[in-house]
């Protein structure tokens, strides 16, 4: 006779509070996390989380409302995603740069009954949010509501909240970025994150030695199930930072002894860039992780040359999948330096044509994968989950292909290849042969309507502190290695490219810029 089916599920519950209170038991005393001078053992962080998770449960939240989370790095960031996990809350993240009809959409289409954000940002949140909250919060600053003050009250329970939860419940919607259409809010479950926690720490060499560096923001995915959650099961200690400037982090992977960090290529590239980076003694920083969008081959030839005893790992994958899908081993960058690596533990890929078949070694296609780390659909959006898992394979967007080994090359995203005179470009591949240039220090290849191409090869180019260079010169540079209908028909100028607060280089708004107006001739150069 089978045991009844409550008491087995709760036998077998396998949640994320249930993963990180296994954490907790084998080194309660071990430092979990710091922040702004504020340390918490892993004893005392699963404490603080579950009496936030009491708090919001008494001020009338129940299972499955959405909970926004709108702010910058901090320790209560982290507490208020642990306590909804334990309290059955669903955790909305929010990127904290945005304002008024972006954030009230987010909030809005998420259905969210519940706010937290930073004191500075309160005002925004209350000019975004239209509909009343069950609860409205701060994540510090000793107000009434107050995610850091809950951790921190003993009055409030210290054990895990007694609510029914399984893998299958929903523990967060991560929304896309929306670079081409309004943001689609990923599901993703209990289990699905879990099991990204176990690539993520079979693949990334993620262990209890490690001394780790947050600086990236943990509304974005990378950050949040990429390092710090997976971190935190293996029981490691993470220094948390509220940003990756440079005069920031160079002094604190010298002084903390840091032995493991992530970035994207841009935050790389201004390290790399700044006239510290040679002169700090970095030789304790063993595991350098980069991804969330391509790194030009050169600057990562660069950075291996000047820090020749660290391991590099190239973290490729999306949000939808939690979001590492595939991974390029220290051992495996000399050989094959411009590739994505292979999948991950609980990854299985492909790269298809349009009508699913395997692509031949080397022929593009579009990147697909299966997997449990998969989001379960788009909330409220069922047309675009159709789409999304179209033939029974989640569809990336983006532009690949494997070679002969299996290891996955990513040419770009699907709506960023440039289609010149019916030629189609990858604009990385543009971007690699200029950097390539003693002159260049980053770039950004984009494409613009032009009405004798179709779309222009269009260059943004960003020069080293000191160096010139002019558009002619660039381009004779460029024809070195490229096939002419490649080198960028025009060149423009800049002090900095835009990125968000993530890192990524926003491309929509150098197709805005620099987008040709009827009403003013193309100039070809614009210096910054």
């Amino acid at each position: 006779m089978s045991a009844h089916p409550t008491l087995l599920g709760r036998a077998r519950r396998d949640t994320l509070a249930d993963a990180l209170h296994r954490s907790v038991r084998r080194q309660p005393d071990a430092l979990a996390l710091t922040f702004a001078g504020r340390s918490w053992s892993y004893a005392a962080l699963e404490e603080g989380a579950n009496r936030v998770a009491h708090a919001l449960l008494a001020a009338g939240l129940i299972k499955g409302d959405r909970v926004l989370a709108f702010g910058q790095n901090s320790d209560a960031y982290v507490l208020l995603w642990l306590a909804c996990a334990r309290a059955g809350l669903v955790h909305v993240p929010v990127n904290y740069a945005l304002r008024r009809s972006e954030l009230s959409y987010l909030a809005e289409q998420s259905g969210a009954v519940a706010a937290f954000t930073d004191p500075a940002l309160l005002p925004h949140l209350e000019e975004a949010l239209a509909n009343p909250l069950k609860l409205r919060g701060t994540f510090h600053g000793g107000q009434e509501g107050d995610v850091l003050t809950w951790a921190q009250d003993e009055r409030l329970n210290l054990s895990l909240p007694d609510v029914e939860l399984s893998g299958e419940d929903l523990a967060q919607l991560l929304y896309t970025s929306g670079t081409t259409a309004l943001p689609k809010g990923a599901m993703m479950t209990h289990a699905a994150l879990h099991a990204h926690y176990l690539s993520c720490l079979h693949d990334l060499d993620l262990s209890r030695d490690d001394v780790a560096l947050a600086a990236l923001p943990l509304y974005h995915s990378a950050q949040m199930h990429v390092f710090l959650m997976p971190g935190l099961l293996a029981g490691a200690t993470c220094h948390l930072i509220a940003s990756p400037t440079p005069d920031t982090v160079l002094p604190l992977l010298e002084g903390q002894g840091i032995t493991s960090f992530f970035a994207p290529p841009t935050v790389w590239v201004g390290l790399l860039r700044h006239p510290e980076f040679r002169t700090r003694d970095l030789g304790r920083l063993k595991k350098l992780y980069y991804g969330a969008s391509i790194m030009p081959t050169p600057v990562l030839h660069e950075i291996m040359e000047a820090l020749p005893h660290a391991g590099f790992y190239n973290c490729y994958g999306q949000s939808e999948l939690g979001p590492l899908a595939t991974v390029l081993r220290p051992e495996e960058h000399r050989e094959r330096p411009a590739s994505a690596g292979r999948p991950v533990l609980n990854v299985q890929s492909r790269v298809v044509t349009p009508e699913m078949q395997n692509t031949a070694p080397g022929e593009p296609g579009e990147i697909v994968h299966r997997s449990p780390q998969l989001l379960t659909g788009y909330w409220d959006k069922p047309e675009e989950t159709q789409a999304a898992f179209d033939g029974g394979w989640f569809h990336s967007g983006d532009l690949g292909y494997l070679d002969d080994a299996g290891y996955l090359y990513v040419v770009d995203r699907v709506k960023d290849v440039i289609n010149t005179g019916g030629v189609l470009v990858a604009g990385r591949e543009v971007e690699e042969a200029l950097f390539t240039h003693p002159a260049v220090s980053e770039v950004a290849v984009i494409a613009l309507p032009d009405d004798a191409w179709i779309e222009a090869v269009t260059a943004v180019v960003v020069l080293r502190a000191g160096a010139t260079a002019t558009g002619e010169e660039l381009r004779a540079h460029a024809r070195a290695g490229l096939a002419p209908f490649k080198v960028p028909k025009h060149i423009h100028f800049v002090g900095e490219l835009p990125r968000n607060t993530a890192g990524k280089i926003l491309k929509r708004e150098l197709r805005e810029r620099f987008a040709p107006r009827p009403d003013t001739a193309q100039n070809d150069e614009e210096n910054p």
